[in-house]
């Protein structure tokens, strides 16, 4: 028996698994292929899980900070020995409610998206008698890279528009309750090219210094965002940057030449890249179907369980590994490595045709009562997908460390009665 199916014998399926050495390996590699002195948040909307966010904060000199965009996320970093005043607050949305319990929980780092953003912020901080420090999110007019996902350079609710800057920054250096720190750069996901990441990362150094430079904007810290990745739900591991380390480190010579001395303080952020490789998605045949040419084979996790990027038919199709008992002989598995695929959908067990993890994917042979594995959905996973659709119980969820069970949970669906809101 593997490990997947005494786990899934003893909690069921489906069965989401994090192994906490694999995000602490993950953390380590990306702080070894960052120039020494760089500062790395986590960004919690990949994955919130208690022993997930608080792994990633242990560790002398490897310590990630809580990336957060509300205030469950701010509930979730807390709950895990994060401290309010090392998260950084994001996002385009920032309500008056959560804005004075961030700050009453006593959060200070804010990055904004807008001049009436900071504002917000601002009035905010005012109202508990503090000064909030801000980020300013810039969306750069140009970019480098050729490859990845593209974040700026189009209109967008995230970041104020570089080219308007000089005309706005003034404005923005007084506004009550607020201190401009620095900028917030977040210009690509998932760069699978080194070069092209460089080539941002270049273009965002040198914009940032001219932005000091001829603006005036102080730049004490300098987020230069991420663009580390992971594949999504596929086989595979995360993506080497072998020269980041020194190259990022000419780059920010030529740019920025006093950061070697903490002028400014330079920081990263992942989720996906942290947190992707650790996670599996353990799930059962419950039902194959063959009709019309067409052959149907329905897991009990659909996108209920896996909703996230492939429910939303962003980053389709997934890919699952049939579950072979490790006692199995070389011939045995000779033999079933040797059987074709067969093309088919993959389906989960809701009542409505949305519910296809992957249409016309290559599946191994399969059968009622299989187990299955789907990899690498440590990131958006579970908490990314549409868990209150039609009733079904959330998946299990278990993290290991050293072979061995760390916790057992679940999420519950819960309602709550509101009493009326006071005008």
């Amino acid at each position: 028996m593997t490990r997947f199916a005494e786990l899934a014998e003893r909690y069921g399926t489906p069965l989401y698994v994090y192994d906490l050495d694999q995000v602490v390996a993950a953390r380590d590699s990306l702080f070894a292929a960052l120039p020494e002195g760089f500062e790395l948040f986590y960004a919690l909307k990949a994955n919130p899980h208690p022993d997930v966010v608080g792994v990633l904060r242990e560790g002398p000199g490897r310590t990630c900070r809580a990336e957060i965009s509300s205030t469950g996320e701010l509930h979730a970093a807390l709950a895990t020995g994060h401290r309010a005043q090392d998260c950084l607050y994001t996002g385009p949305g920032k309500t008056d409610a959560e804005l004075d319990e961030a700050i009453g929980r006593g959060v200070r780092l804010f990055s904004v998206e807008s001049p009436s953003d900071l504002r917000h912020v601002g009035a905010a901080a005012a109202r508990a008698g503090a000064v909030a420090q801000c980020l300013l999110r810039v969306n750069s007019p140009t970019a480098h890279a050729s490859t990845g996902i593209r974040m700026t350079g189009r209109p967008s609710q995230f970041g104020i528009d570089g080219e308007t800057l000089a005309d706005v920054l003034p404005e923005l250096i007084r506004a009550p309750g607020t201190r401009i720190v620095g900028a917030h750069f977040y210009t690509m996901s998932n760069a699978t090219d080194e070069e092209n990441l460089l080539a941002e990362y270049g273009h965002v150094a040198e914009l940032a210094a001219g932005l000091e430079r001829d603006l005036g904007l102080p730049l004490d810290l300098l987020d230069l965002g991420g663009g580390f990745a992971a594949p999504y739900a596929v086989p595979g591991a995360r993506t080497p940057y072998p020269k980041l380390r020194a190259e990022l480190a000419r780059i920010l010579d030529r740019s920025l030449p006093r950061w070697r001395s903490g002028s400014p303080r330079l920081a990263c952020e992942s989720g996906r890249y942290l947190v992707a490789e650790s996670g599996y998605l353990v799930s059962r045949v419950v039902n194959i179907k063959v009709g019309r040419g067409s052959r149907f084979v329905v897991l009990d996790a659909g996108i209920n369980a896996l909703g996230g990027l492939s429910g939303l038919g962003r980053l389709l199709p997934v890919a699952v590994t049939l579950d072979r008992p490790e006692q199995a002989t070389e011939a045995e598995q000779a033999a079933e490595a040797e059987q074709a695929t067969e093309p088919g959908t993959l389906a989960g067990p809701l009542c409505t045709p949305g519910d296809t993890l992957g249409r016309n994917v290559d599946l191994p042979p399969l059968h009622v009562g299989d187990l299955v594995t789907i990899p690498n959905v440590g990131a958006y996973g579970l908490t990314a997908s549409l868990l209150a659709f039609l009733g079904r119980p959330a998946p299990g969820e278990v993290t290991v460390r050293g072979g061995e069970v760390v916790s057992a949970s679940r999420l519950e669906h819960r309602r709550t009665y509101l009493a009326a809101v006071g005008r």
